[in-house]
């Protein structure tokens, strides 16, 4: 089913586009504009973190939006999802949650499917530009990466647990060009194991010299990911060791334990705190991080955080993931590489670069500091707001 105004013609942006989206525009400029009111976009599982994400790219002007998701409104989804209330309870989620998307911007076109994304083929991921999975397991992550790689399109996949959160992204291979200003230093070539420069050219403004850097990032599968170990850079030194998130090791301890127990998330019975507490540890060795960061205190708090949701962290972490589909989408600025791990309790959300290490490990990474986007100047009083939110909303939690 199909709830729209018009027919997207993918024709040139008109006036009337122009000042409805003058903001953004002139953030971006209009032939990005022009890439979004043509991308079509699949977002599967409306719930809180689909909300946010929705809600941005509803309002940013995307093209077309398919919504999929076979579940039923429950009261427990009227706690931090605003699309739904108690008179959907019952009823579809997709289908109840479809005409308030629309009418944030009635110019997007809005699809809504309630059939089970596990019983889709591989081609039909083939008709978007881009796909979003979230709130699933781990195997179903997997297959629908699977399916887009084979279409090559580029998949995220994403989830919440209270006051954590995830991102991860796999675009197979992106080219994006940023603007910056001409440096009297020769730029590398190979930026880092992953990113290349392909081309560089000049313009003049305002008496400076400004450089336009066309880039291209390679990524590796959510399967690949998910083995790889840190970039050396996060494990070589003690103290940058001890700085890694135990939040990584929880999940990729998670995703063995969904994948060993039919998909399901971890109960408090004694087997199964066991069992994921030992996946933990052996994870946690894996990755050669520091044995104290993970201790019994923070195991205890995401495990009794597991499938909940928390409205500020739905925020942030729907906000990142909106935000870097549209940066992908009109090939402007550097996306995410490649998971990015949100802790509420700290307020922080590093990003790490997971992939096979190779004979160009050696190559230069990033530096640590863009490789977390809530300690850039800017951000740390917005951290420090939804932090207090979060603590706010925790009480009736």
């Amino acid at each position: 089913m199909a709830t729209t105004d018009r027919e997207n013609t993918g024709q040139t942006i008109g006036a009337d586009e122009i000042a409805l989206y003058d903001r953004q525009i002139r953030l971006w400029g209009v032939k990005a504009q022009e890439k979004l009111r043509s991308a079509n976009v699949l977002l599967i599982t409306v719930k809180a973190l689909a909300n946010e994400i929705a809600k941005n790219l509803v309002l940013a002007g995307i093209g077309s939006l398919t919504i999929l998701d076979p579940g039923v409104v429950s009261e427990e989804d009227l706690g931090a999802q605003f699309f739904v209330s108690e008179e959907h309870i019952g009823q579809k989620r997709a289908s109840a949650a479809g005409p308030q998307i629309h009418s944030m911007n009635p110019r997007v076109q809005l699809h809504i499917d309630v059939e089970d994304v596990r019983t889709k083929p591989q081609e039909f991921f083939a008709r978007f530009d881009v796909i979003i999975a979230t709130e699933l397991d781990f195997e179903t992550y997997t297959t629908i990466n699977k399916a887009c790689r084979t279409a090559s399109r580029p998949f995220y996949a994403a989830g919440l647990h209270g006051f954590y959160g995830y991102v991860f992204a796999d675009l197979i291979s992106h080219d994006f060009v940023i603007e910056r200003e001409k440096s009297n230093v020769a730029p590398s070539l190979q930026e880092t194991s992953t990113r290349t420069i392909l081309n560089i050219t000049t313009k003049k403004e305002n008496e400076k010299v400004i450089e336009m850097v066309t880039k291209r990032e390679r990524y590796s599968p959510l399967q690949v990911a998910n083995t790889s170990l840190l970039p050396e850079e996060f494990t070589r030194i003690p103290r940058k060791r001890k700085q890694v998130t135990p939040l990584l090791t929880c999940l990729r301890a998670l995703w063995e334990f969904q994948s060993r127990s039919d998909g399901r998330l971890p109960t408090s019975s004694r087997p199964d705190l066991e069992l994921f507490t030992a996946l933990a540890n052996e994870r946690h060795l894996e990755l050669r991080l520091d044995p104290s960061t993970l201790d019994a205190e923070f195991l205890r708090l995401f495990l009794q955080n597991l499938g909940s949701e928390l409205s500020p962290v739905a925020a942030f972490v729907g906000g990142s993931l909106a935000q870097d589909v549209i940066n992908v989408l009109s090939a402007r600025e550097q996306p995410l590489q490649n998971i990015l791990l949100f802790d509420g309790e700290k307020s922080v959300a590093p990003i790490y670069p997971l992939h096979p290490r190779t004979e160009n490990a050696a190559l230069p990474v990033m530096p640590a500091v863009s490789q977390s986007r809530p300690v850039g100047t800017t951000a740390t009083t917005r951290m420090a707001e939804l932090k207090e939110k979060i603590r706010e909303g925790r009480k009736g939690v």
